[in-house]
């Protein structure tokens, strides 16, 4: 009766042990297991006088709004290449626009694109912004170059090809731009360029969205830059995603609409 109570004691403190090194393997483990990347955030504060669009940030809106640099993505990180030529983007709105200002330093500004609604990442510099709803499947991306072009497009989910604006998809977007240099010249060193861009609110909202504090929308602005100086077009982006493809809106900022 004594073996058989030591014994049971034995086994019973055996199971205890071997259920508190589970217990320890299984916390260690989740020590290692990486945390949710928590999503970005791009904060937007509403400006009660409209941002005047002439390229030149010099708007009271822009001296208060929040600075976000540009970054290559991770993938370009880890081959090694390293962002030569950085940017800064702010972001502000009002009850009729959404605005983007951008100042990017440029060594060699150039935007053959002399006209509205092309695909200028194929002639030259530009910042894209991207502005999706993010309980939808559409979004748009819309353009500024140096030479105060611009495009918009809006697809209807990723696996659509994006529609230009049209009697169908009207798109009102304003831009303006300010070269530092001389644009299309590449005998010269350029300094830097800056563009601004209007959204207006009608738009975004024109399928039933909501557009103001405490919204659900995502956005991130994207660059193309081309230079003599450059061994190849360097492109860029805030916030980093992880490889250069501009359409995973999966990794967009949260934009943070504040007033």
């Amino acid at each position: 009766m004594t073996t058989r109570t030591w014994a049971g004691t034995v086994g019973k403190t055996a199971a205890w042990m071997g259920l508190v090194g589970s217990v320890a393997l299984l916390t260690g483990c989740a020590s290692l297991w990486p945390a949710p990347k928590a999503r970005p955030q791009i904060t937007a504060r509403y400006t009660a006088v409209p941002v005047q669009i002439d390229g030149a940030l010099d708007d009271a809106a822009w001296k208060t709004a929040a600075v976000y640099p540009l970054y290559m993505s991770v993938a370009e990180l880890g081959e090694g290449k390293a962002l030569t030529e950085a940017g800064e983007v702010r972001v502000a709105w009002d009850d009729q626009f959404l605005y983007v200002g951008i100042q990017f330093k440029d060594s060699d500004i150039v935007a053959e694109g002399q006209e509205d609604q092309l695909h200028h990442y194929l002639m030259g510099d530009l910042a894209e912004l991207f502005v999706k709803p993010a309980d939808r499947t559409w979004y748009w991306e819309m353009y500024v170059t140096p030479a105060g072009r611009k495009t918009t497009l809006w697809f209807p989910g990723r696996g659509r090809l994006g529609l230009k604006s049209s009697e169908e998809n009207p798109g009102g977007l304003r831009v303006a731009a300010q070269c530092q240099g001389t644009l299309n010249r590449w005998q010269d060193e350029d300094t830097s360029w800056t563009g601004e861009m209007a959204v207006p609110v009608q738009d975004l909202t024109a399928r039933g969205e909501t557009f103001g504090a405490g919204a659900n929308w995502t956005v991130m602005v994207a660059r193309y830059n081309y230079s003599r100086y450059l061994p190849w077009k360097e492109l860029s982006m805030t916030p980093q995603i992880s490889k250069t493809n501009y359409h995973l809106w999966e990794e967009y900022a949260d934009l943070n609409l504040v007033k």
